[in-house]
């Protein structure tokens, strides 16, 4: 087995290599307007660092968000791609279950990402590897008393510390942790998400409802 992990559904820019004992190769970088041009290349390089070809991958892991729509889209259609050429399933992760593992918390807790508008993606976990509900996106002071008292992980909790007093890291999405979830859900039969988007809302681009009606003169 060689899981190929990418996610970008966070300013994250993420790929990490499983080989279904071990993350063997990952690299992550932070920007949140470059997912495009960093993503291929920061594949390349992770192959290259574990000594595999890309045709080498039986499995490609992605993550499906929530997230923003132009960076969300560029993980999905490299995964979707890859699978494709190589003929291998492509799983579908939830971006928050990564944090949620990547934490490795015991007891309940919650995990809330940047979506910004002055708004977070979150969801609730029972433990790492456990979400307890549907993601969802609202305002953090919305949903301060929903969480009060419970350790809230990612970047949307750093960015509001009035209303999650108890941030904890990570603070963004690992795909090594994407990698070695799935390589878990593998070996136990688990299911897992097709490889579509998770929006919640609607693109900040929209079709205009009324078109100007030009006359020839």
């Amino acid at each position: 087995m060689l899981l190929l992990a990418v996610d970008t559904a966070t300013p994250a820019v993420t790929v990490a290599l499983h080989d279904g004992t071990s993350v063997i190769a990952e690299e992550s970088q932070v920007d949140a307007r470059r997912h495009g041009e960093l993503l291929l290349p920061a594949v390349d390089r992770v192959l290259a660092g574990a000594g595999m070809r890309l045709d080498a991958v039986t499995d490609v892991v992605v993550g499906v968000g929530p997230g923003p729509y132009t960076g969300l889209r560029v993980g999905l259609a490299t995964a979707v791609t890859f699978g494709s050429v190589l003929g291998v399933p492509v799983h579908g992760l939830c971006t928050l279950d990564g944090l949620a593992y990547a934490a490795g918390l015991e007891g309940p807790f919650a995990v809330a990402t940047d979506a910004r508008r002055k708004e977070v993606y979150w969801a609730r976990y029972a433990d790492a590897r456990t979400r307890t509900g549907e993601p969802a996106v609202d305002r953090p002071a919305d949903i301060a008393e929903q969480l009060a008292g419970l350790p809230v992980v990612g970047a949307g909790a750093l960015l509001y510390p009035d209303s999650f007093p108890d941030a904890r890291a990570p603070e963004h999405q690992s795909a090594a942790a994407l990698a070695a979830l799935a390589a878990e859900r593998l070996a136990a039969g688990g299911e897992f998400l097709p490889p579509l988007p998770l929006y919640l809302r609607r693109p900040d681009a929209q079709v205009p409802k009324n078109y100007k009606v030009v006359t020839p003169k």
